[in-house]
C-alpha cells in the first residue's frame, strides 16, 4: 500500500431497489460530492429513473461538484421468476398487483443476479470502496475477491442494530412460554422490554436470510450508520464494542437536502402540488397540526383506516393524512366514515400516495408525527424536533419505537402490539388513535418531551455541521479510503 495525496476517492453505492433504501443512498452520493468524492450509484433502468431527476436537480444547484454517476445492472424480471417491471419493492407493495407475499422473498433471492455484473465492474472499475446495502450479503465475498473494501449500509440505527445482535446471541425470546409475554433484552443498556410478537419470527425465511447478513458484515470492511453520535451514544459505543469491526455515523442523511426543490423531490412518485400543501399549513397556527404517514410500504385495510379517521375527527386537531391502501381493497373509499371529508373540510388534507414529507414534517404548523417508525422517518422527525406518535408494523420498528419511548422520551405509544404479516391482523381502536393525537399535541402536559426533541433536532444540526460528530467521522472516512491505495 501506498500514500497517494493525489487520489481522488471513488466510491459506489449499490441499494436494495425500495425507496426506503434508495433515498437515503442518494442522499449519502450527495453528502459525498459535496466532499469532492466521485460517486456511482448501481441500479436498474426502471430504477435509475427514480434516481435521474433528483440527480439532476443537485447538478444544477451543485455545478461545481463531482458529478454522482448512474451504472445500470440488468435485471430480466420474467426470466427470475417476476413479473414483467417487477424492479423495485414498490411494485409488489402498491394496492394493484396482489400476492405481495409470495413476490417479496423471490424478489430478494433474486437479486443474486447482480453478482456476475458487480464482479466485472469492480474488476474494471477498481473503485476505492463499495457501499452495498444490507440486502446484498453476496457482495462480501465479491468485494473481497475484487480486493474492494466493502462497506455495509443497513439503513437503520445504532439502538435496533444493537438490540438485534443482543437478541441473536441470547435468544431470549426462547425463554418465555406466551408470545404476549415481556422480557428484557439482555446486556442491551438501557433495561429494554420487548415481546415475541415484536421481533421477526426466527423460524421464518426473512430470519433465515438476516443471519447471511450478519455473517457478511463481520466479514466486511465496516459499516455506514445513517444516524448521529448524540442521540444514541450508549448504543454506538456497545455497536462499535461488542457488534462490528469498525462503524462510521454519517447522518441524519435527510439534512443534505437544503433547498426546497431538493426537498420536494426526495423520494417523489407522483405529481403533487407541493405549493398548495405548504400553503395549506400556512394558513395553520403554529405547532396545530399532525401528520400521519405510515412509509412507502405500508397499507392498511379499510376496517383501520375508518379507525384513523375517526380518531382523528375526534381529535378536533387539524390533520395532514397520507393514505396508502391495502392489497384486496377495492377502489370504492368505504375507509371514509360517510360525510367526513365535509365535516373536516378546512382542518383536514388527505394526500393519496406519495407527499412531500420533509417539507410538511419542517414546516412550523406541524407539531407531532404518526409514524411506523421507519428509521428514515423517524430520523427526519428528530432532525425536525416533532414529538411522535409511534405505530410500529414490521421490520425493526417495535426496536425504533422503544427507542423513542423509553430512551429519548420523545414519543407516546399509539398502542400496536404485533409484528404483523398482514395488514388486518391488529386493529387500533378509533380511541387509542385520538387519545395519542391529543396526547402528542398537547402543550402543558408534554412540554418537557416538546422540550426534549427540539434539543436533539439542535443537536442533529450539529452534527453534520462543520466540527460535528458526523461532519468528523465522514471526514475521517474519506481521509482513511483515499490515502491509501493498492
Amino acid at each position: 500500500m501506498s500514500r497517494n495525496p493525489h487520489h481522488k476517492l471513488h466510491v459506489m453505492f449499490f441499494p436494495y431497489m425500495a425507496y426506503g433504501h434508495m433515498i437515503p443512498t442518494l442522499d449519502m452520493a450527495k453528502l459525498f460530492s459535496s466532499k469532492g468524492v466521485k460517486s456511482t450509484i448501481i441500479t436498474t433502468p426502471l430504477n435509475s429513473k427514480i434516481f435521474q431527476k433528483p440527480i439532476d436537480v443537485f447538478k444544477n444547484q451543485n455545478p461545481s461538484l463531482e458529478i454522482i454517476d448512474i451504472h445500470i445492472f440488468e435485471f430480466p424480471c420474467v426470466q427470475l421468476g417476476l413479473p414483467e417491471g417487477c424492479e423495485n419493492v414498490d411494485f409488489f407493495t402498491s394496492s394493484n398487483n396482489p400476492g405481495r407475499e409470495n413476490i417479496a422473498f423471490r424478489f430478494l433471492s433474486s437479486t443474486r443476479f447482480f453478482k456476475d455484473q458487480l464482479e466485472k465492474l469492480l474488476e474494471t472499475t477498481r473503485p476505492d470502496c463499495l457501499i452495498a446495502d444490507m440486502f446484498f450479503p453476496w457482495s462480501t465475498q465479491v468485494a473481497e475477491k475484487c480486493h474492494v473494501p466493502r462497506l455495509v449500509f443497513h439503513g437503520t440505527g445504532y439502538f435496533s442494530l444493537c438490540a438485534n445482535y443482543c437478541m441473536k446471541v441470547h435468544k431470549p425470546q426462547n425463554k418465555v412460554a406466551s408470545s404476549s409475554e415481556p422480557f428484557v433484552i439482555p446486556d442491551l443498556p438501557g433495561d429494554i422490554e420487548i415481546t415475541r410478537e415484536q421481533i421477526i419470527n426466527s423460524e421464518s425465511e426473512m430470519a433465515k436470510f438476516l443471519l447471511d447478513v450478519r455473517e457478511s458484515e463481520t466479514k466486511s470492511t465496516g459499516v455506514i450508520v445513517n444516524s448521529f453520535y448524540e442521540l444514541e451514544p450508549e448504543y454506538a459505543d456497545f455497536f462499535k464494542r461488542f457488534v462490528a469491526k469498525r462503524a462510521w455515523q454519517i447522518g441524519p442523511l435527510s439534512i443534505t437536502n437544503r433547498g426546497f426543490e431538493e426537498k420536494a423531490e426526495r423520494g417523489k412518485k407522483a405529481s403533487v402540488d407541493e405549493s398548495e400543501c405548504i400553503k395549506w399549513l400556512d394558513s395553520k397556527e403554529k405547532d396545530s397540526v399532525i401528520y400521519i404517514s405510515f412509509g412507502s410500504v405500508a397499507c392498511f385495510k379499510n376496517k383501520q383506516l375508518v379507525e384513523i379517521a375517526a380518531g382523528l375527527e375526534a381529535s378536533g386537531a387539524s390533520f395532514i393524512w397520507v393514505v396508502r391502501k391495502s392489497t384486496g381493497d377495492d377502489d370504492k373509499e368505504e375507509w371514509l366514515p360517510e360525510g367526513f371529508e365535509e365535516r373536516v373540510k378546512g382542518r383536514g388534507m388527505i394526500i393519496r400516495g406519495w407527499a412531500p414529507q420533509v417539507l410538511i414534517l419542517e414546516h412550523q404548523a406541524t407539531g407531532g408525527f404518526v409514524t411506523h417508525c421507519g428509521w428514515n422517518s423517524l430520523l427526519e422527525g428528530v432532525s425536525a424536533g416533532l414529538p411522535m406518535v409511534t405505530w410500529p408494523i414490521g421490520a425493526e420498528q417495535f426496536y425504533n419505537e422503544k427507542l423513542v419511548t423509553q430512551v429519548l422520551r420523545t414519543g407516546v405509544s399509539v398502542g400496536a402490539t404485533k409484528h404483523v404479516k398482514n395488514m388486518g391482523d391488529e386493529i387500533i381502536s378509533r380511541e387509542k388513535v385520538e387519545k395519542a393525537v391529543r396526547e402528542v399535541l398537547a402543550w402543558e402536559e408534554a412540554e418537557e418531551r416538546r422540550i426534549r426533541i427540539k434539543k436533539l433536532a439542535e443537536m442533529a444540526k450539529a452534527a453534520v455541521a462543520e466540527g460535528g460528530s458526523s461532519f468528523n467521522d465522514l471526514n475521517n472516512f474519506i481521509h482513511e479510503f483515499s490515502s491509501f491505495r493498492e
